[in-house]
């Protein structure tokens, strides 16, 4: 009968109104939805009521149930509502016959049909709603209801959230599976579904599907995000069951969201959780995250905000722990079991099918499976159930516990063996398909392998198209196999992928005999070799290697002794590179690392890049130490090498980056040296190679405080890169930013400003807003506003730049920890104490978790936190503080490093905050005598140090020697930085000078 258990009832408005009770296939709840608003606003009263008239009790008397339902009738018909049983267009017919005509004045009726209906149903003169606008649609249900139309149409474009849009409507971003158009039964779980994902109203939902495989988790899902879709803006499906291709579907929907990002996938990935957190462009949204069975590797991933989450998940352990609200999904109920199997298999009688559910537990995989092959085997059933209950469970290398029937082997192996006696050629396809991971089997490159990489047979299936599809067809018509179809306008787009239940993947696997694995092992492997670009830099060839990814632990890809296997693989790590998956790459690279050193030398080549690759990733996952250690072994495994050895210098290079991360500067500057050198002698000074080779040297020289060289260093390779290249060129434009940062450091502020701006101009037009490079080119230009005295300008970009670099970099990304430590210096700058301190703080902590306690970076930032104590005037905090700054950067970088410089300035105001005037004194001197020696007489550090030396004289009363000496620093400054100047005006105010730390880019 109907279901009155699931009406939903819209109370009536204001004013007079009829009651409608609106019958529908839950499968089409989307257009009585629909219609239930359009009517609600009218002022009439609606009650939805699912229509689920059971397969045993007459159609007749189900019909005859709505009529106790109050008001009139409307039926929504489609396709569904009449396979609902199922029952027979005979027994529909005699219903209709029996039932309509004696209640006319109760009954009316919508179509949505799309394929041909009883032909009884003419008796309801149903309106045809399908294909039609909104506008037209709403017209002729009214008319066909008897009601007129008040005011314009309710059309649901801009409608308060929870008002639904129109059917045909599709939402405005999506991306689901295709419909199962043999989804059967789950109604109540759907709706249970729907309810729970909307009682948390704005503040959005999260709800988790658990059960054992096979229970139709996913399918629940999909059919979720197809009927209840048109409540939401934008409804996109992330397959979740590996974190690379999670992160993959999920930095996707920056597209679509029209939001700008840069290429890393981190960064759009973050984008993209802003954009849904905000609820803009849209705040009606459903993520599906499917097949989370390690839900703690996507956790991260999860979107906050305003709309919905669906997980489907094994891992009932994990949702316990961690309070994630779940629904457990069972076995079909038995009624449900029935009207699927006679679906898929019209030739089942109620109790044939009852039978065939009972031996397989009602578990939807098995039935999907059974049900199938009776619909194109004679078998009689009571013969095939018996085979089934009569199977013995064999060991197959996976858990089989009490959730799934224990025949169900039997029943795989009879398809199995009518598939290759049947259909040989899909049968071999089917053992190339196994090789691949479950969740998408890439057919398409099957299809399209080269020549000689398929097996005779299959390349002869691959070349005819008819054939081929016709396999496929077979194959998933009579196994755990689903199709999915290539997007595209056309409605003859080829199968892209497959998707093979995994408990059926196991199965075939353990089914092959060793020998047969292996062969098709091999061929998997030349597949994906003849799939690689070989172009892991060019992103036009991401989407492939996206694709290949997933494939190579299935295929057994590591373990293949084929060379260009081991490419692959290393194509595959360096595309996650340049990607910014370094927590993927790096985890790829162990997985190689640990076949690979069983059977190839460490002075291999491809092992050489694989460590080479190991070490740059844990480098860029801020893993410093373990990257050193890999980095400095590779270099002994090579010591015998020539000093021009390609695989040596690129090892130099590498370690090198990870030595100026650890602030191991000199070390890194030497190495530097000698790899420039190098490739100066043997490629000329103007060669790609020897330019970067340099252009590391200038860092390196950069970072050692040694400026006037690095500033040479890094003009030299502008004027040849301008001259070489152009001046949009990237490498052009990093030369052009190296140097204006040098300007900066050096005080010579104007020219850093001017050179800058054009810089972060080009940076803007080449690249988007929020590409890496772009937002290094703004931060450098907001310090340079800000030390030529424009902090009003200054801070305004550093704000943008530190909110998109947490958006597209992470919190604790050192290149955000850099610009986050600037940003507290703008703020306390302003007098912003309060937020200041709170992120002087936060930084502080975050590099000393990442680089350790005695890193020059972390003392550095600890320095800038006293500066907030001393902002405040709790003076022996500043002074504990900047003692200890000033001391851990001796420690780290030497007492002669403008770093350390600039610490003692700080120490010695927070000696004189403090009362101790002799201390602060001594202090001071020493400091000048230094930061003159280091960077000459005219440097603004120079000139802060001066001051602060002569405010201190004052303190001990040598009022006179004071005087000179502050006379003279203030004409320095007014030659070199102007009269107008902030520093110069401060001096002359008598304002103690300080110092904030900058963390520098490496």
């Amino acid at each position: 009968m109907a279901d009155q258990s699931q009406a939903q009832t819209h109370p009536l408005p204001s004013g007079p109104g009829q009651h409608f009770t609106i019958s529908y296939a839950g499968f089409n709840r989307p257009w009585a939805a629909w219609i239930s608003h359009q009517l609600s606003v009218l002022g009439q009263q609606t009650t939805m009521l699912r229509w689920d008239p059971g397969s045993k009790p007459p159609l007749a008397e189900s019909l005859r149930d709505l009529l106790l339902a109050d008001g009139r009738v409307l039926l929504v018909l489609d396709d569904w509502y009449f396979r609902l049983g199922p029952r027979s267009a005979e027994e529909w017919s005699a219903a209709l016959h029996e039932v309509v005509p004696q209640h006319l004045d109760r009954f009316a009726a919508v179509s949505v049909a799309t394929q041909a209906m009883p032909t009884a149903v003419a008796v309801l003169r149903p309106v045809d709603l399908r294909d039609l606008e909104e506008t037209e649609a709403r017209r002729l249900l009214l008319q066909r209801l008897g009601l007129r139309p008040a005011g314009a149409p309710a059309r649901t474009d801009g409608v308060p959230a929870g008002a639904p849009k129109f059917p045909l409507d599709p939402p405005v971003v999506r991306r689901i599976p295709r419909r199962t158009q043999s989804f059967t039964g789950r109604d109540p779980l759907l709706e249970q579904l729907y309810e729970r994902l909307s009682a948390g109203g704005t503040g959005g939902s999260r709800l988790a599907l658990h059960g054992p495989g096979g229970v139709g988790k996913s399918a629940i899902a999909v059919e979720y995000a197809h009927r209840f879709g048109n409540h939401y803006d934008v409804v996109h499906w992330i397959d979740a069951r590996s974190r690379p291709t999670a992160r993959e579907h999920l930095a996707d929907l920056a597209v679509p969201l029209q939001l700008s990002a840069g290429r890393e996938i981190g960064a759009r990935t973050r984008a993209v959780q802003e954009s849904l957190r905000v609820g803009r462009p849209y705040q009606r949204w459903l993520i599906v995250f499917d097949g989370a069975d390690t839900p703690e590797s996507v956790t991260d991933l999860l979107p906050e905000g305003p709309g919905h989450v669906l997980l489907t998940t094994l891992n009932r352990a994990w949702l316990a722990a961690s309070g994630f609200p779940e629904i457990a999904v069972g076995p079909f109920l038995r009624e449900e079991s029935v009207a699927y199997a006679r679906r898929r298999a019209p030739r089942l009688t109620h109790d044939e099918a009852d039978l065939l559910a009972d031996a397989v537990e009602d578990l939807p995989l098995m039935l999907a499976q059974t049900s199938s092959w009776l619909n194109t085997n004679t078998m009689p059933v009571a013969d095939y159930v018996t085979q089934i209950r009569g199977g013995e469970l064999a060991r197959i290398g996976f858990g089989i516990d009490e959730d799934y029937p224990k025949g169900f082997q039997t029943a795989w192996s009879i398809t199995l063996n009518t598939l290759r006696e049947q259909h040989p050629a899909a049968a071999e396809l089917l053992k190339l398909l196994s090789q691949f991971s479950p969740d998408r089997i890439p057919v398409h490159l099957v299809q399209q392998a080269r020549p000689g990489d398929l097996p005779a047979p299959l390349a002869a299936l691959a070349a005819n198209p008819i054939s081929w599809h016709s396999a496929l067809a077979r194959i998933s018509d009579s196994t755990a196999v689903r199709l999915d179809y290539q997007a595209g306008p056309t409605t003859d787009a080829g199968v892209d992928s497959v998707r093979m239940h995994r408990l059926y993947h196991t199965f075939l696997r353990t089914e092959l005999p060793d020998e047969e694995r292996d062969a098709m092992t091999t061929t998997a492997w030349q597949v994906l070799v003849g799939a690689d670009p070989r172009r892991p830099a060019d992103n036009r060839e991401w989407p492939i290697y996206a694709e290949l990814i997933p494939q190579l632990e299935p295929s057994g890809a590591f373990e293949s002794p084929d060379p260009a296997v081991r490419e692959l693989i290393l194509n595959c790590i360096d595309y996650l590179k340049l990607r910014g998956e370094f927590t993927t790459g790096q985890e790829l690279c162990e997985r190689a690392r640990s076949h690979w050193q069983r059977r190839l030398p460490p002075t291999d080549r491809d092992m050489l890049l694989l460590e080479y690759q190991h070490a740059n990733l844990l480098r860029r996952l801020g893993r410093y130490r373990p990257a050193e250690a890999i980095g400095r072994a590779v270099l002994r495994q090579l010591a015998d090498r020539p000093a021009d050895d390609t695989e040596l210098l690129r090892a130099k290079n590498g370690l090198g980056g990870t030595l100026l991360a650890l602030a191991e500067l000199k070390e890194g500057a030497e190495l530097y040296e000698e790899i420039w050198t190098q490739f100066r002698d043997r490629l000329g000074p103007e060669d790609p190679s020897t330019l970067q080779a340099r252009s590391n040297l200038g860092l390196a020289l950069g970072l050692l405080g040694r400026y006037r060289e690095a500033l040479v260093v890094h003009g030299e390779i502008l004027a040849i890169r301008e001259r070489l290249l152009r001046r949009e060129h990237l490498l052009t434009l990093q030369s052009g930013q190296a140097y204006a940062w040098l300007l900066r450091l050096l005080g010579r502020y104007p020219e850093a400003v001017s050179r800058q701006e054009l810089n972060a101009r080009l940076h803007r037009q080449l690249l988007d807003d929020n590409a890496p490079e772009t937002l290094r080119a703004e931060h450098n230009l907001a310090q340079c506003l800000r030390r030529s005295g424009d902090l009003t300008e200054g801070s305004r970009l550093m704000r943008t730049v530190v909110t998109r670099s947490r958006r597209v970099q992470g919190q604790r990304h050192p290149e955000t920890l850099m610009v986050q430590a600037d940003w507290a210096s703008f703020l306390r700058q302003r007098g912003d104490l309060a937020e200041a301190a709170e992120l002087s703080r936060t930084v502080a902590d975050r590099y000393r978790d990442l680089v350790g306690p005695e890193h020059p970076y972390a003392a550095g930032t600890l320095g800038n936190i006293g500066l907030v104590h001393w902002a405040y005037g709790e003076r022996e905090e500043a002074l504990r503080i900047g003692e200890a700054s000033w001391q851990g950067m001796v420690a780290a970088v030497g007492a002669d490093h403008p770093w350390t410089l600039g610490c003692a300035v700080n120490a010695a105001g927070a000696r004189h905050l403090a009362g101790d005037e002799q201390g602060a004194l001594a202090l001071s001197e020493d400091t000048v005598t230094r930061a003159r020696a280091a960077l000459g007489p005219d440097h603004p550090l120079a000139f802060a140090c001066a001051a602060a030396l002569s405010a201190d004289l004052r303190a001990v009363r040598r009022t006179d020697e004071a005087e000179a000496r502050e006379r003279e620093v203030l004409e320095q400054m007014s030659t070199v930085l102007g009269p107008e100047h902030p520093h110069t005006v401060a001096v002359r105010r008598r304002d103690r000078p300080y110092w904030d730390f900058e963390p520098q880019p490496i």
